[in-house]
């Protein structure tokens, strides 16, 4: 392929682009974008107990980590304690296992949260974390006031291609909405909602798809935030941000990011009549794509990370994450996040990149592309309005059909050989490679969990626990914001299993339907 000035013949400066920092932000959000300050370097990390993940953030801290990213384990994520039977065999797996206050406590013991950036990978239990998180910040001394970090709160992936859901949609997305209003009013410095693509990615979707079905659903919660929120858009949006993927398809995501930032400035301007400039602005996490790391030969994942971190600082990312080459085979080893870590910063200081704002700004082929990827992803968008919005395509199985559809057609590329997987259909090798040594999260572990749980409720007030949790019922049934509520309830250390059951007797649990 050869690109041209014909290829781009219809692109206007101003409308289309403009300058770095000023509307439609094709070039960057901001006017001086690395050159003023670098991209935050948030590892996403968490693991076993409060302890354990706390000591992974010390140490990625002073290895010049610039930000915290918390992973949080299955239980925690679906609203269950600990010890309760349908954790058995995934506590603190997949992230930290957080059941009360006392582990939200541990787990930033010695990280000043007035001066570290916090963002949590959470969703259905959004709320309570957030809490949680106040409720530390507020034993250190930190009014809410001057936290600073993101929820991601954005329930609508899960139903499209995550799963870790618990109440019905129209719940989930009331709760998603107090959040959204009461840190419009309380934590002005908290990103009220990171709405995610990367899932969607990872799920099989297409660089289109990836970008269509997040906007369309950053869109939807724009929309209930001033028809059920009662806000204003401009007290609100410009706290919203966005977590991408980053694939293998170099130009191809570059153009996806830049592609991004136009589209969802003119829907803000133009469909939701944003006046303040900030809520133009898509800023947005990325993190290297998971699902491109393979078990076979595990130290090409650290190339393929390098390109796909490269793609997004050139695509112009306000955070990022580096994924670790072993996690094809294991959580992350000291030395494996280490290495991650650096890959960043190799990046940021050694290769002078960041001395220039987008310097591929102008490219025929990236010009072109990004239109390209625009036209595609507002076809995408127009068809989901015509079908009603985004909860009615959840319910018809668009989004999970259209994802299901990619992902098969990815992996019979793969398959055969029209897709090369370096070290697996492609120059494969024989020897196994380095052995990585594996990190298990052990029984002793699990058994460390189960007794803190036990130890919490055996001194707590049990009285006023059951009194607050009554009072948070009463606030569901009668539609009241769920945000002090909740917080009561975990500073009188209600554990995250108590306050969801709470909600579930309420709300009722979702059980997806069988589209197929």
């Amino acid at each position: 392929m050869l690109f041209s000035p014909d290829d781009i013949k219809d692109l206007n400066y101003k409308e289309d682009l403009g300058k770095p920092g000023e509307y439609p932000f094709t070039r960057g959000v901001y006017p001086t974008m690395y050159t003023g300050r670098l991209w935050t370097m948030r590892q996403y990390a968490g693991y076993a107990t409060a302890e354990e993940s706390n000591r992974r953030y010390c140490y990625l801290l002073k290895q010049g980590q610039t930000g915290l990213s918390v992973a949080f384990d299955l239980p925690t994520q679906m609203g269950y304690d600990s010890d309760h039977e349908l954790a058995t065999g995934e506590v603190g797996k997949t992230g930290v296992a957080i059941d009360t206050l006392e582990d939200m406590e541990i787990l930033f013991k010695g990280i000043p949260l007035d001066r570290v950036s916090t963002s949590m990978t959470i969703n259905a239990t959004a709320a309570i974390l957030l809490a949680m998180y106040i409720a530390v910040g507020e034993k250190q001394g930190v009014p809410k006031e001057r936290l600073s970090g993101t929820v991601q709160n954005d329930i609508l992936k899960e139903y499209i291609a995550r799963g870790t859901y618990i109440y019905p949609p129209t719940a989930s997305i009331k709760i998603t909405v107090d959040i959204m209003r009461y840190c419009s009013k309380s934590l002005p410095r908290w990103n009220t909602i990171s709405v995610s693509g990367y899932h969607i990615r990872e799920a099989g979707a297409t660089a289109v798809q990836e970008l269509a079905f997040t906007l369309a659903n950053g869109m939807a919660y724009v929309q209930y935030a001033i028809e059920r929120g009662g806000l204003d858009v401009d007290s609100f949006a410009p706290r919203i941000s966005f977590f991408f993927n980053a694939h293998n398809n170099f130009f191809e995501e570059i153009a996806k990011f830049r592609a991004a930032r136009r589209i969802w400035a003119r829907a803000m301007k133009e469909r939701f009549d944003a006046k303040n400039p900030k809520s133009w602005m898509l800023r947005f996490h990325t993190q290297t794509a998971g699902s491109t790391l393979t078990a076979q030969e595990p130290d090409n994942n650290a190339i393929r990370v390098a390109l796909q971190a490269l793609a997004a600082v050139l695509g112009g990312t306000q955070s990022l994450h580096t994924n670790s080459r072993d996690e094809a085979l294991t959580l992350p080893t000291e030395e494996s996040v280490v290495l991650a870590l650096r890959t960043q910063q190799l990046i940021a200081y050694e290769s002078r990149i960041p001395d220039v704002i987008d310097p591929l700004g102008g490219s025929y082929y990236i010009e072109s592309l990004t239109d390209t990827i625009e036209k595609e992803v507002n076809e995408h968008l127009k068809k989901i309005d015509s079908m009603g919005g985004v909860l009615i395509a959840i319910e018809k199985g668009y989004f999970q059909e259209e994802i299901h559809r990619s992902a098969y057609e990815y992996q019979k590329a793969i398959e055969q050989d029209d897709i090369s997987v370096i070290g697996v259909n492609k120059f494969a090798s024989s020897d196994e490679g380095k052995k990585f040594t594996t990190m298990r999260v052990s029984s002793k572990t699990v058994k460390k969990q189960l007794q803190r749980i036990k130890r919490v409720k055996a001194r707590r007030n049990n009285a006023r626990v059951k009194s607050l949790l009554k009072k948070l019922e009463g606030s569901a049934i009668n539609n009241e914001n769920l945000m002090e509520p909740i917080l009561a309830c975990v500073k009188a250390y209600a554990t995250i299993g108590e306050i969801s059951d709470t909600l579930r007797d309420v709300y009722g649990e979702y059980k997806e339907k069988n589209i197929f």
